[in-house]
C-alpha cells in the first residue's frame, strides 16, 4: 500500500505541475484599535490604508471590466483576535439593489458580497464568507471532493449600511474561525466576489478563468500577516430541548439536555463533538413509495452529521444515514412471537449516545479526518397476554461507528487518499470494514485529469457468514475549454458490499462511459449561456461477463439574455438487455426493450416577483405497453422582501409497468401489470421578521395508488413472462403528509431559539380505486402524529467566559 501510494505521488509530481496564474496582491494592515463592526465605514482604521479595486466580470461574461457605476473597493485589517474587512459597493442607482431577506446559507434574490479565504494558499481549500444586502450571513467551506459546502457555519460578525452611493459592508472573522500555520510571517490565498442580482452579473477581484480549474485556483495574495495566531479554540453549545408528542390520544413529554463542543487541537486541527443530541427537530424526508428492488435513499438532516462533511465524504464509503438507522435485527422481535405474545415496543432507530469528529489540513496539504459514533443497546419488549411474562429481543447490540480519512494533496492539482469505514457490533453480532484508495491527477494546465479508486469490503456476519469483495473506478478526462469529453469504467464484484455504513444500491457489474460536451463562457447575441451534453454507457455483469444493457442521453440547458431558462433531455437506450435486479434473487433476469424518453423543462427570470418553473415528460417501452408522462407546475409569488411563498404540483402516470410481486413456494417468480399514479402537492413559505428571525411553513403531501391489472405472469428461465395462474390483491394506495410550522429566533451569533410544530399522517392499504377526494377522506380518519418542539441553542466561547470571570 505505502508503496502504491509512492508511485501515484510521484506520477502526480510529473503530470501536475499548477498553472501559472496571475495574481492580485494586496497588504493587510495591522491595527491596535479594532473597528466597530456596524456598517459604517467611518473608524480611522479605515483610512490611508491598500485598497483592493478593478473587480472583472466571471458571469456571464468573462475578464469585462466592472462599471463605473459600480465600482468595488475592499480594505483590509488585522489584529491579535481577528482579520477585518471594509467594502464599499457603490451603485448609481441604490433603489434597484435586490435585497430579499433568507434564511443562513441562502443567497435568495439578494446583492451579495463575498470573502474568500485560502490560509493554506494551497489552490484547493477556500473559507467562504458571504453578506448579502439584507444583511443574511452565508458561510462554506470548498474542496476538490464536494465543491462548495455550505452546511459548514462557524461564528463572526458583520453589519450592512447603505446611502446615496450604494452599500456597505464590515465584517470580522476571528481568527477562532480558520484554520492556518504557525508561521511567523504569513501570506494567504485571497479573492473577493460581488453580486449585483439586478443585472444578474457576479464579479470578482482577481480574475477567474471558467474555462478550465477550479475558482479557487484562481486567488490573489493577501501578504504582511505576522505574527498572528489563535488563542484557545475551545466553545460549547448547551442544548435544550423540550417536545410534546401526541398520537392515537396518547401524549408524552420529554425533556433533553444535550452539548456540542468544537475544541482546535492545533492551528489546523478541530475536534467536533456531540453528547446526548436530540434530532427532533431535523427536516422530514420526502417519503416515497418504492416498488423497485433498490434501497430509497434519503438525504441526512442532522445537523451534527452535515457540517464539515467533506472529507468523511469523500470516496462514497460513508454514509451518515446508517448511524442511528433501523436496528439490524429489527423484525427478529415479529418472527419469533409466540401465538399468545404481543409487542409493547421496538424501537425503529437505535439511540445515538456521542458522536465526534476531528477534521483539518497541515500546511504540507495532509487532509485527516476521523469519526467515531456510539448508539445504544436496542431492545423490543414482548408481553404474554396469558401469563403476564415480560420478556426482551436484542434487536441491535451497542454499536461503535468508526470513519478515517487520509487526503494528500499536491500540486495545488491533485490528491491521493485513504479510507477506511469500520462498524463492530457487541455480542457476536455481524461487523463490517471497508477501505478504499483514490488518485485524482491533473497535468499542468489543468487541461487533462486521471482518476480512479480502488475498494475493498470485509463482512464477519455469524449468522449469513463472511464474505470480501472489491470494486474500482478509472476515469480519464479532458477538463478544459468549451469542448471536452471523457471516458471511464467502474466494476464491483458480486461480493462487494459497504452497506453496513455506507450506501450502495447494487454490486456485481462491469460498466462503461463516455461524454461529450460544449459549453460557452461568453454572453452570445441571444444568450447568456448554454451547453450540450452527450452521455452514453454500456453494462455488463461481472459474474457471469454478459452483456445486460446500454443507455444514451443528450442533454441541453440555455439562458436568454432575458434570464429565461430553457433545457431538456433525450434519453433512451438500444436492442434488448437483461435485468438481473428486478427478479429480487439475483439468479434469474427479465429481458428488457428498448426505451425512449423525452424531457423538457423551463425557467422564468427570479428577479421578478412572479416567477415559475415549468417541466413536461414522456417516456415508452418498445414492444410493450409500458408508457408514461409527467407534468409539474411551480409559481413561485415574492410579495416583498420579507415574505415569498411558493407551491409546487407534480402529476406523474404510468401505464402497464410489469413490475415483481412475489416468489412463490414453488420457486415461480410473479410479476404485474401495474399503473402507478403519483400525485404530489408542496408548499413552502417564509416571513422574514429581520436577517436574524423568521418564521417558515413546510407541507408535502404525496398520493400514489397503484393499480394491478388480473393478468399475473411469472418468469420462464429465458427471462420472458409466461401465463401464470397467480391471483391476490396487491393494490397499493400511499400516503404521506408532513406539515411544519417552525419560528427561528437567532438573537445572538450561534445562539438561537427555535420552535417547530409539526403534524404527520401515514396511511398505505390496497383503496387504489379512491377519488382525490374520497382519499383525502379516508386519509383524514387515521391517526394523526403531532409534535411541538422548543430548542434552546446557546453559544459559549472558552475566551470570553475567561474575560468575564
Amino acid at each position: 500500500m505505502r508503496k502504491l501510494v509512492l508511485t501515484l505521488c510521484l506520477l502526480g509530481a510529473i503530470l501536475a505541475h499548477a498553472q501559472e496564474i496571475k495574481r492580485k496582491t494586496l497588504t493587510a494592515t495591522r491595527v491596535s484599535t479594532a473597528p466597530k463592526i456596524d456598517g459604517n465605514l467611518n473608524d480611522a482604521v479605515w483610512k490611508n490604508i491598500p485598497v483592493a479595486k478593478n473587480f472583472v466580470m466571471f458571469d456571464p461574461g468573462d475578464g469585462d471590466t466592472e462599471p463605473n457605476a459600480q465600482k468595488t473597493e475592499v480594505k483590509v485589517v488585522y489584529d491579535d483576535e481577528a482579520i477585518y474587512f471594509a467594502a464599499y459597493l457603490y451603485d448609481s442607482h441604490p433603489e434597484t439593489i435586490m435585497r430579499q431577506f433568507s434564511d443562513r446559507d441562502n443567497f435568495a434574490q439578494a446583492d451579495f458580497f463575498g470573502v474568500i479565504i485560502n490560509p493554506l494558499n494551497d489552490n484547493q481549500n477556500d473559507t467562504e464568507f458571504f453578506v448579502s444586502a439584507a444583511g443574511t450571513q452565508s458561510d462554506a467551506k470548498v474542496s476538490t471532493a464536494t465543491g462548495e459546502d455550505f452546511s459548514w457555519s462557524d461564528v463572526w460578525y458583520s453589519k450592512i449600511s447603505f446611502d446615496d452611493k450604494g452599500w456597505y459592508i464590515e465584517m470580522k472573522i476571528p481568527f477562532a474561525a480558520l484554520r492556518f500555520s504557525n508561521e511567523k510571517v504569513q501570506t494567504w490565498g485571497l479573492n473577493f466576489k460581488r453580486l449585483i442580482q439586478s443585472r444578474r452579473e457576479r464579479y470578482s477581484w482577481n480574475y477567474i478563468d471558467k474555462s478550465v480549474g477550479r475558482a479557487s485556483q484562481y486567488s490573489g495574495l493577501l501578504t504582511n500577516l505576522k505574527n498572528i495566531k489563535t488563542s484557545i479554540r475551545l466553545n460549547f453549545l448547551p442544548i435544550f430541548t423540550s417536545n410534546i408528542l401526541n398520537f392515537e390520544g396518547t401524549t408524552i413529554t420529554r425533556e433533553q439536555i444535550g452539548l456540542n463542543i468544537k475544541y482546535g487541537l492545533s492551528d489546523n486541527f478541530t475536534l467536533d463533538a456531540t453528547i446526548n443530541p436530540d434530532f427532533s427537530q431535523a427536516g422530514f424526508d420526502d417519503l416515497v413509495l418504492n416498488l423497485g428492488p433498490f434501497e430509497t435513499r434519503f438525504a441526512e438532516q442532522r445537523q451534527f452529521f452535515i457540517e464539515g462533511a467533506d472529507l468523511l465524504n469523500k470516496g462514497g464509503l460513508f454514509f451518515s444515514r446508517r448511524i442511528g438507522k433501523r436496528p439490524i435485527n429489527f423484525y427478529d422481535a415479529f418472527n419469533n412471537l409466540s401465538s399468545s405474545e404481543e409487542i409493547i415496543s421496538n424501537p425503529s432507530e437505535a439511540k445515538l449516545i456521542s458522536a465526534a469528529k476531528i477534521s483539518g489540513r497541515s500546511k504540507k496539504g495532509l487532509g485527516i479526518a476521523v469519526l467515531n459514533a456510539v448508539t445504544d443497546k436496542t431492545e423490543a419488549i414482548i408481553k404474554d397476554n396469558i401469563t403476564g411474562a415480560i420478556r426482551k429481543v436484542t434487536t441491535e447490540p451497542l454499536a461503535n461507528y468508526n470513519v478515517l480519512v487520509l487526503d494528500q494533496e499536491f500540486n495545488k492539482n491533485s490528491s491521493v487518499s485513504f479510507i477506511n469505514t469500520h462498524i463492530s457490533r457487541n455480542n457476536n453480532f455481524r461487523r463490517a470494514n471497508a477501505s478504499a484508495l483514490l488518485f485524482n491527477l491533473a497535468n499542468k494546465a489543468n487541461s487533462k485529469k486521471l482518476s480512479g479508486s480502488a475498494k475493498f469490503s470485509s463482512i464477519k456476519d455469524p449468522v449469513n457468514g463472511n464474505t470480501k469483495g472489491f470494486s474500482s473506478n478509472l476515469s480519464y478526462s479532458k477538463t478544459k475549454g468549451k469542448f471536452r469529453y471523457g471516458l471511464s469504467n467502474s466494476l464491483a464484484d458480486d461480493k462487494y458490499d459497504i452497506n453496513d455504513l455506507g450506501f450502495q444500491r447494487r454490486n456485481n457489474f462491469n460498466a462503461f462511459f463516455g461524454n461529450m460536451s460544449y459549453r460557452i463562457f461568453k454572453p452570445t447575441k441571444h444568450f447568456n449561456s448554454y451547453s450540450i451534453n452527450l452521455r452514453a454507457g454500456m453494462f455488463r455483469r461481472y459474474k457471469p461477463n454478459v452483456y445486460t444493457g446500454n443507455f444514451v442521453n443528450l442533454n441541453f440547458f440555455a439562458t436568454t439574455l432575458k434570464q429565461f431558462s430553457f433545457g431538456g433531455n433525450i434519453n433512451g437506450s438500444f436492442g434488448t438487455g437483461k435485468d438481473y435486479n428486478e427478479p429480487r434473487n439475483d439468479v434469474d433476469f427479465i429481458v428488457t426493450t428498448a426505451r425512449l424518453g423525452f424531457f423538457g423543462f423551463v425557467s422564468s427570470d427570479f428577479r421578478k416577483k412572479f416567477a415559475y418553473n415549468a417541466s413536461i415528460s414522456y417516456n415508452r417501452r418498445y414492444g410493450e405497453k409500458d408508457n408514461g408522462y409527467s407534468f409539474g407546475f411551480t409559481p413561485i409569488y415574492r410579495a416583498n422582501d420579507k415574505f415569498f411563498l411558493s407551491y409546487s404540483f407534480n402529476y406523474d402516470i404510468t401505464f402497464d409497468e410489469r413490475g415483481y410481486i412475489t416468489t412463490l413456494d414453488n420457486g415461480d417468480i410473479i410479476f404485474g401489470f401495474r399503473n402507478i399514479k403519483s400525485v404530489l402537492n408542496s408548499l413552502s413559505g417564509k416571513y422574514s421578521f429581520s436577517d436574524l428571525s423568521s418564521l417558515t411553513i413546510a407541507f408535502r403531501y404525496n398520493w400514489t395508488p397503484v393499480t394491478y391489472k388480473n393478468n399475473y405472469a411469472k418468469l420462464d428461465e429465458k427471462g420472458l413472462l409466461v401465463t401464470s395462474a397467480y391471483s391476490g390483491n396487491n393494490d397499493v394506495n400511499f400516503n404521506s403528509w408532513n406539515l411544519d410550522l417552525r419560528y427561528v429566533w437567532q438573537f445572538a451569533r450561534g445562539s438561537e431559539l427555535s420552535v417547530l410544530y409539526r403534524n404527520a399522517i401515514f396511511n398505505s392499504d390496497d383503496q387504489s380505486n379512491l377519488s382525490f377526494s374520497d382519499n383525502l377522506s379516508n386519509l383524514f380518519k387515521q391517526p394523526l402524529q403531532q409534535n411541538l418542539s422548543i430548542r434552546f441553542v446557546y453559544y459559549l466561547d472558552y475566551n470570553k467566559i475567561k474575560s468575564w470571570l
